[in-house]
């Protein structure tokens, strides 16, 4: 989907400079010295418009919370809302997925969270799916052994191959459902897609994929 270029977005980026790491290569293993406390570090890829991590950091605020997104269009507004929502345990890097393993050190992430990534629905563009093999032998260099990804879609067909790919990659897999607003699940965090679809009547696929 096209994003429409903000006005000034460089300047906005600026304003929230706090929030921001321009260069995360450099925090490599460095990430808990960076907030300046021991918390667990939890990142989300593909971070959105920041509804999803504004509104995690501000029910967990024992958690260390990176947004990571690589539009910066986008992520101008995430940064923007949590400056807004005065959230102090979350920072963004403007960077694509398939740097993690330059930016974390092994073992230094607690989770990761996958919500509403594109399902890049061509075969051919398989690759590019964020639950291809590709992207999750990145994930493991920087995942703890036994912690997991939570992984959300409105997508069946995407769904569908990340429980194929998972499963291929050793993953133990819990907690699955294919309606997860009619599901009993407690304490779900809505992205602003997410809030979208319910609206529309849409169901909601989810899965924990543990790292064993």
């Amino acid at each position: 989907m096209r994003v429409r270029k903000k006005k000034n977005c460089q300047k906005r980026m600026e304003a929230c400079e706090s929030l921001w790491i321009k260069e995360p290569e450099k925090q490599k293993g460095k990430w808990q010295e960076l907030f300046g406390n021991s918390n667990p570090i939890h990142i989300e890829i593909g971070c959105g418009k920041g509804d999803f991590i504004t509104g995690m950091s501000k029910m967990y605020p024992d958690i260390n919370f990176v947004a990571i997104e690589l539009v910066e269009d986008v992520i101008v507004m995430a940064m923007e809302k949590a400056v807004e929502r005065e959230c102090d345990n979350v920072l963004f890097c403007a960077v694509s997925a398939e740097i993690l393993p330059d930016i974390f050190a092994p073992d230094e992430v607690d989770r990761i969270y996958l919500n509403f990534s594109d399902p890049w629905k061509k075969n051919k563009q398989a690759k590019r799916r964020l639950t291809h093999k590709n992207f999750l032998d990145r994930y493991k260099q920087v995942l703890k052994k036994g912690e997991y990804i939570w992984f959300k879609t409105d997508n069946q067909k995407l769904f569908e191959f990340s429980l194929n790919s998972f499963c291929a990659e050793d993953f133990k897999l819990q907690n699955i459902t294919l309606d997860l607003h009619n599901s009993g699940f407690e304490g779900n965090v809505m992205t602003e897609y997410e809030k979208r679809f319910v609206e529309l009547g849409q169901p909601i696929f989810r899965l924990e994929a543990r790292y064993v």
